[in-house]
């Protein structure tokens, strides 16, 4: 089954919102599972965690999380590394209380280095938080996401071969693909190509509980600027989802639109009448 996520708390939410709010309004709007935005900080309230994880199991919501942008796990500042693997494992500790099924972590920036290099130097990173991680937060999967500027560690052969190691699966952007190319990445075609690569490091099974990202984007040479509204931008949104019906790709995909619930709940009707 494909679940669509609204990214975050949906914007038409009563008063006083939150999160557990969020999550009753978006059931009751039809959206079946939300990414919980911690992208500034990481909530550190156990009882307030158990009260989402009850609220979910409750709706029978997927929940996803997306962890704070400043993490470098390619940063050569000990302080600053050694900040961004504590971000992470508290993302890690507070999604298994909540129930979340993923995480998506930007992993890094590849600051000037070579790509090798820089491969290296998250593989060791991660590879000392999967130690903590599979002992303490063993139900929650540690999603290294693709990213949409060419300075960012993160095209799909990277966060995949990493992923094979660890027995984890990565965060899927294929708006982050599609301005990281500078407009390629947009066809069914290409999103064949890129599932028949996820499918070849991580195995045919793996594409039923795929975490994926996806919206409008602005782009140019440099890659990503910003998320736009699916209608005002150029992405194939319609084909996209053909892709997945037929490939009959599973897990959940965040709408990382502006609009929130309009576009989650465009993708979500759109899907269902393929």
């Amino acid at each position: 089954m494909l679940h669509f996520a609204v990214a975050g708390v949906p914007y038409s939410t009563p008063k006083p919102g939150g999160t557990v709010e969020g999550l009753k309004h978006a059931h009751a709007l039809g959206i079946t599972a939300m990414e919980l935005e911690w992208v500034q900080r990481v909530p550190e309230n156990p009882e307030r965690m158990l009260e989402i994880r009850v609220t979910s199991e409750k709706l029978g919501m997927y929940l996803t999380c997306h962890a704070p942008y400043y993490i470098n796990l390619n940063s050569p500042e000990k302080e600053k590394l050694e900040a961004s693997k504590k971000r992470i494992l508290l993302a890690l500790s507070m999604g298994e209380i909540a129930g979340l099924h993923s995480v998506c972590v930007h992993p890094a920036f590849y600051l000037g280095m070579d790509p090798k290099i820089a491969f290296e130097n998250v593989r060791r990173a991660v590879d000392e938080i999967m130690k903590q991680k599979n002992k303490l937060f063993p139900h929650v999967n540690l999603g290294l996401e693709t990213m949409g500027k060419p300075t960012q560690f993160g095209t799909l052969e990277e966060v995949l071969r990493i992923s094979k190691e660890f027995d984890i699966y990565p965060v899927v952007d294929s708006a982050h693909m599609h301005a990281r190319t500078n407009g390629l990445i947009n066809s069914t075609k290409e999103w064949d190509e890129m599932l028949d690569l996820y499918e070849s490091y991580l195995g045919k099974k793996s594409l039923q509980t795929m975490h994926m990202h996806y919206s409008g984007i602005a782009y140019g040479p440099k890659g990503e600027k910003h998320h736009l509204p699916l209608l005002e931008s150029d992405a194939k949104w319609l084909d996209f989802l053909t892709v997945l019906r037929k490939r009959k790709v599973g897990g959940v995909l965040v709408c990382e639109s502006p609009l929130l619930e309009e576009d989650t709940l465009r993708m979500q009707k759109a899907y269902s009448e393929l």
